[in-house]
């Protein structure tokens, strides 16, 4: 049989599909022969795997027995898990679609959008707020969703739109938030149409089908209007579990029945047309009973008088006993009625009678509403008519929903969604005119007499009665049959972790858990009871989802992206914005506090998506709105350095990572997080070494390493990793071109190198020196953690402590800003900060002090202030020595014993052009240095001394500053020039280089006092010194900043770049 189709020999079916593949038919006229095929009864694999077409998703995405968005069928037993499949058993993968746009989308759209508003509201609306305002209300309304239905046209046709309707087309065009945020609230909104339509039949059963029925009476209740609540609760609550239950046990059950009640109200609206048209000739006999100009009911009296005349006697009548204290005509009566005349006219005058001009403007009763004598549940007004009466124009996205089983649904969901809403916008009107033309205003504004279009319509009232009954009673199981659906495919895209329970269900698919809580949540909307206060709650949530559906198309237009290709043209976004924005302005004329209240609950449901949902990428609209504002944002941003106020830090965490790819400290990604009151950009970075096409892999892990603990850390920010040949060049790689455009980086964050002594460790403190000089070269500031596996992390807090900043060089104000904004996270805040500043011997320590306090007043910064003199100790020369010989030593280890016998022999030598200075204790270099010294700051440094805007004196050899002379470098020269034999002996006979003495006491001593002081700090912030001109000296450097920072837990070593500032100006 499959021969006969000329298929290759690859697609051929195995003999146990056999029984499924058409037997010898003819191919079908306008289909390819790999869709016919499709649709022949598979066993399972043979379209799974890379094998399977691409148009042809997954079986188990469908639900069984039901066709899934692409037309892939599960029947009943096809379905893995708890059904069970035998393994030869044949899985249905096409079903063709029959249904076309009439079938598919116009009648189902039109049985949800006519319904209970129509049979029960329509004409009260009318009646108390005039032809011409109700006209305004229904026109609002059905501009809105034309507007809406234009938009979704647009997504619709913009690729293939599978179940799931409104929820799909917003999630994917806006995102997982919107999308879960609005399909909730059109869930939502599903869940309470099916209780405002039970509410609706129950109505219609007590007061127009049997009244008698009722099981609380006026007499037991406080009135009757009491009564008629509890009776809807206690009937709508049995209608509710009846529905659930029929749903429960089978959908097919009311797809079934859909047509009938479809019938039902098609049959109503053409009594309703056949009785206007009857009321031109032949008027209903309908009298009404008025005092003044209130109707009265006649179930206490029979005739419409207040005396009856017989046999030349005038007796009172029963409505008399009604109002007066006895049946005397002296009696006593009630100021209205005596006051007024009872008259009895006709309700339902007729077309050609003339009332339709009396109807046209707002009732001067219902201005009156809250007067004596006149039986109002609720006050009646523009805004509330509006709430209740838009549910009767929602439905639109029936259609869609339905795309699934559409024969072309880019070509019948534009148009028969549009053909229906201009259908029922045109009941609708056409209604509000004739009701006004037909019928007397006092009996339009009476919700509790007869029904009135019942009335009206032909051939007998109980047309409408009991087509109104069967219509509301097919929207509510429609309801109840949809909601479910929506709210499992929404459990099953993950988005929200705690409704992932209702994803599940029955063997079957059937959603059992979702038909539960839907239940719940339409209780709560029986128990309210009235039709009226549930329809604005209603209209709340349709119109955020058709405000969002109308955004979505908005932005996908505007943005321009490529993939926006609808077929559906008659579109514009300028008129997505006038439904947005026409929805938006319903929401706050319905109900200004509903509103807000579901805005609300949209935002947290957003937000908590945002935070905890699962991550998606769904090519939204959203992401390319946000790439576009980058982007702009990007163009706009100066490469030039920000204004001073502007400035934050912008930070590069480098990252070291081990042999399997996993990051050394993550507590620095820790710190970072605590520096995120900043509000700056945050890249994390690391380097593997090796190329790029043998370690792609493990860069790949390497980054989804990183961004897991950016997770977990909450870190903001991006990651960035290089693969280089070696980790030198990676490092400068990422300080050079990390970023983008203006959003760059100006400081990096990275860890002291703990085990650099190792011998075999020689390359890490050579890294870092030299990353040191490329943050110079670059004015980048530098953070050097210290002990940074001490650091606190996120979910620590201290109680108290401090944090402790030695303001030894004014470096900007970088120094001062870092502990500010640790203060600001939950760790650090209860922590105090102190600043300690350096004074020389001939500085005015009482002078510094307030000169700092005023500037910390100025700065906002509160900080305890301390001054702390600094002098000369004599111990360094001992700890020099150590330091000079076991460097020296390192070097003779690491040579072979011919060089070592090359090597030089370090010896002192006279002072060349200098002989004069040469000194008592021979050392000449030290009194040169002392001469010449012209103490080389950074360029972006300056002395804390600037802060006290005094005038210094000239430095001296005995105010050591913490950096490096270019004397050094005149000195070196002459340190290795006489050739000899040196080995181990030699290292015991060294002097140690007093350029190195002098960076030694610096060192030493300002430890020494940092000790004394800060302790038991929690954080030290301790000025970096900058790294020797001469590479020969790095380790030498790394050994001072060893020793500066010896005894203390946790360090943070900051070295400014000098652009940044922190200013005293707003």
């Amino acid at each position: 049989n499959v021969q006969a189709f000329s298929m290759p020999p690859a697609t051929s079916v195995p003999l146990s599909a056999r029984a499924c593949v058409p037997g010898h038919r003819p191919l079908p006229s306008g289909i390819g022969p790999f869709l016919w095929l499709a649709r022949v009864c598979l066993p399972l694999g043979t379209y799974r795997g890379p094998h399977r077409p691409p148009s042809l998703p997954p079986c188990h995405l469908a639900w069984p027995g039901a066709c899934s968005p692409w037309g892939v069928c599960c029947p009943r037993g096809a379905w893995g898990g708890a059904a069970g499949r035998g393994p030869q058993e044949p899985l249905c993968l096409f079903q063709s679609p029959r249904m076309g746009t009439f079938i598919g989308v116009y009648l189902p759209c039109l049985q949800n959008i006519l319904g209970v508003i129509l049979f029960l509201r329509l004409t009260w609306i009318v009646g108390v707020a005039g032809v011409l305002e109700s006209f305004l209300i229904v026109s609002m309304c059905c501009t809105c969703t034309m507007l809406t239905a234009i938009s979704m046209s647009a997504i619709a046709t913009n690729g293939v739109v599978p179940a799931g309707g409104s929820y799909y087309m917003i999630s994917r065009s806006l995102g997982p938030e919107f999308g879960g945020a609005v399909g909730l609230c059109f869930y939502l909104g599903t869940t309470f149409a099916g209780a405002m339509y039970i509410l609706g039949t129950i109505e219609i059963f007590l007061t127009y089908i049997s009244p008698s029925a009722a099981i609380i009476q006026a007499e037991t209740a406080e009135g009757e209007a009491a009564a008629m609540l509890h009776n809807m609760r206690v009937y709508g609550t049995c209608t509710l579990v009846l529905m659930a239950m029929v749903v429960f046990v089978g959908v097919k059950y009311v797809n079934k029945l859909a047509l009938v009640f479809l019938a039902c109200v098609v049959l109503s609206i053409l009594a309703i047309y056949a009785g206007v048209v009857k009321t031109a000739f032949d008027p209903p006999d309908i009298p009404v009973c008025l005092l003044g100009n209130r109707t009265l009911s006649r179930r206490g009296f029979d005739i419409c008088a207040k005396f009856h005349t017989a046999n030349n006697s005038t007796t009172p009548t029963a409505l008399w006993g009604l109002f007066c204290n006895s049946s005397m005509p002296s009696a006593t009566c009630d100021e209205y009625f005596a006051q007024n005349n009872v008259t009895e006219i006709q309700g339902i005058p007729g077309v050609a009678s003339g009332v339709l001009l009396g109807e046209l403007p707002v009732p001067e009763e219902s201005r009156a509403s809250g007067l004596p004598y006149v039986l109002t549940d609720i006050m009646t007004y523009f805004t509330m008519l509006v709430g209740i009466y838009f549910p009767s124009v929602t439905g639109i996205m029936a259609g869609s929903n339905r795309s699934g089983d559409l024969r072309d649904a880019q070509k019948s969901i534009p148009t028969g969604t549009i053909l229906a809403i201009v259908t029922t916008s045109f009941i609708y009107l056409s209604c509000i005119v004739l009701f006004g033309a037909c019928i007397e205003g006092v009996i339009l504004r009476d919700k509790y007499g007869k029904l009135v279009i019942g009335m009206l319509a032909w051939p007998s009232p109980w047309v409408i009665v009991i087509g109104s009954f069967f219509s509301t009673c097919g929207a509510g199981l429609q309801s109840l049959t949809g909601a479910p659906r929506l709210l499992q495919a929404i459990a099953r895209d993950g988005i929200i972790p705690f409704l992932q329970v209702f994803g599940h269900g029955k063997a079957n698919g059937e959603p059992t858990w979702a038909l539960l809580l839907t239940a719940l949540i339409c209780e709560t909307g029986i128990l309210i009871a009235s039709l009226d206060s549930v329809a604005p709650i209603l209209s709340m949530f349709f119109l955020m989802c058709y405000m969002f559906v109308n955004l979505a198309c908005a932005v996908q237009t505007l943005l321009r992206t490529p993939n926006w290709r609808p077929r559906f043209r008659y579109y514009h976004w300028a008129l997505s914005f006038l439904g947005m924005s026409l929805c938006l302005a319903l929401m706050f004329i319905c109900s200004w506090y509903y509103a807000l209240v579901a805005m609300l609950i949209a935002g947290c449901i957003y937000k908590y998506i945002e935070y905890r949902g699962a991550e998606k990428e769904w090519g939204d609209g959203i992401r390319g709105l946000s790439l576009n504002a980058a982007r702009y944002a990007l163009l706009r941003v100066e490469h030039g350095p920000p204004h001073t106020k502007n400035w934050r830090p912008q930070v590069l965490v480098m990252l070291n990572l081990d042999e399997e790819q996993r990051v050394k400290h993550p507590r620095l990604l820790s710190l970072t997080t605590q520096l995120k009151a900043g509000k700056g950009l945050t890249i994390v970075g690391a380097v593997l070494e090796g190329t790029y096409l043998d370690k792609h892999v493990e860069a790949q892990r390497a980054e989804e390493n990183i961004r897991s603990l950016m997770g977990v850390e909450k870190t903001k920010g991006f990651c960035q990793l290089v693969v280089s040949s070696n980790l030198r060049d990676g490092m400068s790689h990422l300080i050079q071109s990390a970023g983008l455009g203006g959003m760059k980086h100006n400081t990096v964050l990275m860890a002291w190198p703990e085990s650099w002594k190792q011998e075999d460790n020689t390359f890490s403190w050579k890294n870092f020196v030299e990353t040191v000089r490329d943050t110079t070269a670059a004015q980048q500031a530098l953070l050097v953690a210290k002990n940074v596996d001490l650091f606190p992390q996120n979910q620590e807090r201290f109680g108290d402590g401090d944090i402790d900043v030695w303001w030894v060089v004014h470096d900007g104000g970088l120094l001062m800003l870092l502990p500010f904004l640790l203060r600001q996270h939950k760790v650090w805040r209860k922590c105090r900060m102190r600043i300690f500043t350096v004074a020389q011997v001939d500085d005015n320590s009482i002078q510094m002090k307030k000169d700092l306090q005023v500037f910390l007043y100025h700065l906002r910064i509160s900080a305890e202030v301390e001054v702390v003199e600094n002098d000369i100790s004599a111990f360094t020369y001992e700890k020099t020595l150590m330091m000079e010989q076991r460097s020296q030593m390192l070097k003779q280890m690491q040579l072979s014993k011919t060089e070592r016998e090359r090597e030089v022999r370090v010896r002192e030598r006279p002072c060349g052009p200098h002989p004069h200075l040469k000194s008592q204790n021979g050392s000449c270099c030290h009194a040169l240095l002392s001469h010449q010294a012209q103490l080389i700051h950074d360029r972006n440094t300056a002395s804390h001394s600037v802060v006290a805007t005094r005038t210094q004196a000239p430095s001296t050899p005995d105010k050591v500053q913490m950096t490096w002379t270019k004397e050094k470098l005149i000195a070196e020269k002459y340190k290795n020039k006489e050739p000899g034999v040196s080995g181990f002996k030699d290292l015991f006979s060294l002097k140690p280089n007093q350029s190195n003495v002098r960076r030694m006491h610096t060192a030493v001593k300002l430890n020494g006092v940092v000790l004394s002081r800060s302790r038991g700090a929690q954080l030290v912030l301790l000025n970096m010194p900058g790294p020797p001109r001469n590479r020969q000296g790095d380790e030498n450097y790394m050994e001072f900043l060893e020793v500066l920072t010896e005894g203390l837990n946790r360090v943070l070593l900051v070295r400014g770049s000098g652009r940044e500032v922190v200013t005293i100006y707003s």
